[in-house]
């Protein structure tokens, strides 16, 4: 299995692919919120099935998305003011 990647061709890394990073984890994290509500009214009946942490799997999303809101939008702004402090570069083609 050692020599398994060694005949592979060497590749340069495509650049990241960049999105809309912060609506798509705030969406996700609504989403999760959204799961967590719909899911408390059958509290009793994940707790008699010994299914209650889906519940709070749920409420874990929600919460880890709200670090992932506030991480992604620090990236953002730092991108933005790092592309605002580099000279600008002009364009040969």
């Amino acid at each position: 299995m050692a020599g398994f990647f060694s005949g592979s061709p060497k590749h340069e890394a495509p650049e990241p692919l960049e999105g809309p990073v912060v609506a798509t984890i705030t969406g996700g994290t609504i989403l999760w919120f959204v799961l967590f509500l719909a899911q408390l009214p059958f509290y009793n009946w994940f707790d008699d099935h010994g299914h209650l942490w889906w519940i709070w799997t749920c409420l874990a999303g929600a919460g880890l998305g709200l670090i992932g809101i506030w991480y992604v939008r620090g990236r953002e702004a730092a991108l933005k003011r790092d592309e605002a402090a580099q000279p600008e570069r002009p364009v040969t083609e």
